[in-house]
């Protein structure tokens, strides 16, 4: 097993343009730009999110509505699928591009669409399936639903029972996507001066990894990207390192 993970981890570095080195011997810097808060983020829609539409008052133009009397959201799998060109299929509007929108702007593309049937429609847009990763030494790792897009590190920790006592504080990682690539960055918990990294703003998509102890002199070594592949890749072969 440890040999097909470090031949999947070797083809992976190959694949990109640029030579990445996962092992580099000395401690990354801090990723403060991608990582830092960000006061006016908004969470962009991205290929295969699920998302549902509710047009009040106008069940044959919902799917998933949250105006109805049932709540069909993604339990009774209801929802549109943002296809690989980015396109979702809306009722009445048809073949729409969603991708990289924000929800404001996809419910203001969405009401223009509708005025030509509807007078001043209320529409409302959710993604479903908005999630962030909690791996390793906590109490209850899992994947946790989000609904709104400032969250933070701490409060998705807390969400997930709180470390356990062999968590190793000076080395969590945060895995973002970032195009074909993903990001890593390493926050010291134990930094008190460090307000930043302590309760660094989390997204939605992002995996949060935290090691054991005995595994510092890895956590040491790791780079601060991961080019070409996916968080989850990204997450199983850092966990898989482990």
């Amino acid at each position: 097993m440890k040999i097909l993970i470090k031949i999947l981890l070797v083809s992976i570095l190959f694949t990109s343009c640029k030579t990445y080195n996962l092992f580099e011997t000395k401690e990354p810097a801090q990723d403060t730009v991608s990582f830092s808060y960000e006061k006016n983020y908004q969470y962009k829609i991205r290929k295969d999110d699920k998302i549902s539409l509710s047009v009040w008052g106008e069940e044959n133009l919902s799917v998933g509505s949250v105006y109805g009397i049932y709540n069909s959201n993604e339990v009774y799998g209801k929802w549109l699928l943002v296809d690989t060109n980015g396109n979702i299929e809306i009722p009445k509007i048809g073949t729409t591009n969603v991708l990289n929108k924000t929800i404001p702007e996809l419910k203001e593309t969405i009401k223009i669409g509708l005025k030509k049937w509807i007078i001043n429609p209320i529409v409302d847009v959710k993604v479903l399936n908005k999630e962030i990763t909690i791996l390793g030494e906590v109490r209850n790792p899992n994947v946790i639903s989000v609904e709104k897009d400032q969250n933070s590190l701490l409060e998705m920790i807390s969400k997930s029972g709180g470390f356990e006592f062999y968590a190793n504080l000076r080395s969590v990682k945060i895995l973002r996507q970032e195009g074909e690539n993903v990001r890593v960055t390493n926050i010291d918990l134990t930094n008190p001066n460090d307000i930043l990294n302590r309760n660094v703003q989390l997204h939605p998509g992002d995996i949060v990894i935290v090691p054991s102890k005995k595994n510092k002199e890895f956590d040491k070594r790791i780079s601060i990207i991961i080019p070409f592949t996916s968080t989850v890749t990204a997450a199983a072969i850092l966990f898989g390192l482990f």
